[in-house]
């Protein structure tokens, strides 16, 4: 399944170009064990027709026909410098994890795999998230009483991989194929491209932070300011009925104050989250690439030391 991913973003993941596809398998007892996968095609505008969900109907069945796992158990997508805590991953994992409760999504990252160590974690919603998920409701009441941070948004599950032993004769070879010179590429310090580039994201992702905090401020200060107008409002209808009963007039009829003044709307704070959970991810990259910058630097002075 491994293999099967990253052949499918070397085929068709180009850039920043996001490949997607369906995990299938099994629940073994407490685990459950991905045993097979096919990617989700490309396609472009022009293919109004295609049904992605007949798609892989069809690939399901073709599947048992011919012997193979063909439950569905969840899907994967690769990421782009780790940016895939987004609202179309929180919405299609919902989706998945509503209609099969052990789905998971698998994140494999092509870049940080580049640097010589596979990248491929796996995460699920967390239960209070779904609940939120279910009923629609993101608004800061509403996370509040959940308690809903940006910590507890995902849960992420160990991976173990076993291979066969064919797959590990065809690793072994792969290997002794791979020139010398590409091995040593992977002590190369020369990361300040991705480096650069998720210091840029994460820029990125705080001015989005600091435009939707503006948003929320606005709000807290126009709610602030309609309870005043309601204080008024309310102590004006008090002086005037103070006055028509001086003068044996019946006092005013009550009116809903909420329909006189209508609360603004709150803004949504699921973005908000989701923002501050990128931000989490980018530093972790920020962090890790430091760290493997170090491990490299380490591991090429012993080399130079064994040489000499």
């Amino acid at each position: 399944v491994v293999l099967k991913i990253i052949k499918h973003y070397q085929e068709e993941g180009q850039g920043n170009e996001v490949v997607q596809g369906v995990l299938l398998g099994l629940v073994v007892d407490d685990r459950l064990e991905i045993t097979n996968c096919f990617p989700f095609p490309q396609h472009t505008e022009d293919d109004a027709d295609f049904d992605e969900v007949q798609y892989q109907m069809e690939m399901m069945r073709s599947l048992r026909h011919v012997n193979i796992d063909h439950l569905h158990v969840g899907w994967y997508q690769s990421t782009y410098y780790g940016s895939f805590v987004t609202r179309a991953l929180l919405d299609s994992q919902f989706s998945y994890q509503h209609a099969i409760e052990e789905s998971v999504v698998l994140i494999y990252d092509p870049i940080k795999t580049a640097q010589g160590s596979l990248s491929l974690k796996a995460y699920r919603l967390t239960p209070k998230l779904m609940e939120v998920c279910k009923e629609k409701d993101f608004s800061p009441e509403a996370l509040k009483k959940a308690t809903i941070a940006y910590e507890n948004m995902f849960e992420e599950v160990p991976i173990v991989i076993k291979n066969s032993y064919l797959i590990n004769v065809m690793l072994w070879e792969l290997e002794k194929k791979s020139a010398v010179a590409d091995r040593h590429e992977l002590l190369s310090l020369a990361s300040s491209n991705h480096l650069g580039k998720s210091l840029q994201l994460l820029m990125d992702r705080v001015d989005e932070m600091s435009q939707d905090i503006v948003k929320y401020n606005t709000y807290l200060r126009n709610v602030s300011k309609q309870q005043q107008q309601k204080h008024q409002y309310q102590q004006r209808r008090q002086q005037e009925n103070i006055q028509r009963q001086s003068r044996g007039e019946a006092p005013l009829p009550e009116e809903d104050i909420n329909k006189l003044f209508k609360p603004p709307q709150p803004p949504a704070r699921m973005e908000s989250l989701l923002i501050a959970g990128q931000i989490n991810t980018y530093c972790q990259n920020i962090k890790e690439f430091n760290a493997q910058n170090l491990g490299k630097l380490f591991m090429a002075q012993a080399l130079q030391d064994y040489n000499n």
